[in-house]
């Protein structure tokens, strides 16, 4: 059995002919079916990836160069169109749905020449922190099948906690790729908004949305970032020039400036021992040399009733689309007229939480309610915004807990949605602000289960954040820690 650490030592080994593109694909392939029951992929594609390998097998015997993803299995979330492919957001309103194009950023990975295997549940529309929320039942988090691997990319996320793939791509609206992060021990990074091109994202709510990256490697999800970090004309909410240097991550031995908000690590959901370990980090970091201070933060509070208008605002009018005419399901009951046709395909089409989330939006956006809250809310998000840029001036980074907890168990929040969307306390900020933010492998709880230390740099600032990364996994990660198991 081979076991993948990174892809540089991988290329190493295939040009040694230690290993085939083939032998990892069926490496892979044998793991998927033996950990089957986790969930974790919609649907796996197994005649393809075995062919693409054998062509990268044939082109290198010949001497071709490698490509810089020459073989990379990588699996994606079934939020991203990829043409000749199903995709259906976990939701039955498109199930069986063939997407027609493929996504700007997984085209840049194809271009490279890396191999997908598969395409991973996740909560329905990207709505959920659980992986519960899905058509094709929950996802199981690997290190204990009891509790939930987070959402809504959990799918994405176990792929590479359970070595089904060597990364992954997931989407994170409002922490969807840092808290499975940090619930499976991974490495789960949210680029800056208009880092990557959105152009064949299934949209939740557009001006949240982001791709994000899972990995075990910070060098991986280094060099996968760089290479999607391009622009796409397709996608006009892009940076007018994203940075892609951002492998190899160049070293950095200077000190930085932190700065950590009180109303955080010491809000009352926060749990006990995470406060103790990120409190102690802070500490070995300011003997270090580094400046790590606390600094007031009054809006935090605000942050998840503000993101849950927004966002549920923007689904309704994006979701508005699936109606069962242009495309998605169609109902077989026999409608009495066209109102009720829409009705039938939405109602059975939508699960449970997506419905909630629909209503809410409509509801923010209606006459009489609009002023009350969506335009509240969007005065809101410009303060935070205001106040980030403040706080970045002066600052590198920002230190914040992921999650208030570590992964909890299956069902346990299902009766309580406002429970659930307080969990969502410490990431939604970054999508408000729209900065670039990352979960790290950092910690192991009394109670057997990761947790990781969250860091957010300012916009466009994701080769300071690597940096960072880099330094803070090379020294103050717990030897206890079992994300690289």
């Amino acid at each position: 059995m081979y076991v993948f650490n990174n892809i540089e030592q991988y290329h190493r080994q295939l040009k040694e002919g230690k290993v085939t593109c083939t032998d990892m694909v069926q490496e892979y392939l044998t793991q998927i079916e033996k950990n089957k029951h986790l969930n974790a992929f919609v649907e796996v594609y197994t005649n393809e990836a075995l062919q693409k390998a054998a062509e990268l097998d044939a082109n290198r015997n010949s001497g071709a160069p490698l490509k810089k993803l020459h073989g990379v299995v990588i699996a994606i979330k079934d939020v991203i169109c990829y043409e000749g492919h199903k995709v259906s957001a976990s939701s039955a309103i498109l199930k069986d749905f063939t997407s027609l194009y493929t996504a700007t950023a997984l085209q840049f990975l194809l271009d490279e020449d890396a191999i997908i295997i598969g395409n991973c549940n996740c909560d329905e529309f990207a709505m959920g922190s659980t992986n519960e929320n899905s058509v094709y039942g929950k996802v199981l988090n690997a290190m204990d099948e009891q509790k939930v691997p987070g959402g809504s990319s959990g799918g994405s996320a176990v792929a590479v906690q359970a070595n089904m793939c060597m990364v992954s791509l997931g989407s994170d609206t409002g922490g969807s790729v840092r808290q499975p992060a940090d619930f499976c021990g991974l490495i789960g990074i949210k680029p800056s908004y208009g880092q990557i091109s959105r152009y064949g994202l299934l949209a939740y709510a557009s001006s949240f949305d982001q791709i994000g990256l899972f990995g075990k490697a910070l060098d991986d999800v280094a060099l996968v970032l760089s290479l999607i970090s391009k622009n796409d004309p397709m996608d006009s909410t892009m940076e007018a020039s994203p940075s892609s240097n951002l492998f190899p991550i160049k070293e950095a031995d200077r000190k930085f400036k932190y700065c950590y908000f009180s109303q955080a690590l010491n809000h009352p959901s926060l749990d006990k021992e995470i406060q103790q370990k990120i409190t102690g980090l802070i500490e070995q970091l300011r003997a270090e040399g580094h400046t790590v201070n606390e600094i007031d933060f009054d809006l935090l509070d605000y942050i998840v009733p503000a993101y849950y208008v927004l966002t549920t605002a923007e689904a309704s009018s994006n979701l508005s689309r699936y109606d069962g005419i242009r495309f998605g399901h169609q109902s077989s009951i026999e409608p009495k007229d066209l109102s009720a046709f829409y009705f039938n395909n939405r109602t059975e089409g939508f699960g449970l939480e997506v419905k909630r989330r629909i209503m809410l939006g409509t509801f923010v956006l209606s006459t009489g309610y609009y002023d009350a809250y969506y335009s509240k809310a969007q005065k809101i998000r410009t303060l935070l915004v205001n106040k980030m840029k403040a706080i970045f001036a002066e600052y590198d980074a920002i230190l914040m807990p992921t999650s208030p907890e570590t992964a909890f168990n299956i069902g346990q929040n299902d009766k309580d949605p406002i429970a659930m969307y307080l969990a969502d306390i410490y990431t939604v900020l970054a999508n408000l602000a729209g900065v670039a933010a990352i979960s790290l492998p950092l910690f192991s709880h009394s109670n057997n289960m990761p947790f990781g230390l969250q860091v957010m740099t300012n916009k466009s600032e994701e080769l300071t954040l690597l940096q960072i990364s880099q330094q803070l996994l090379l020294k103050h990660k717990s030897a206890d820690v079992p994300f690289l198991s």
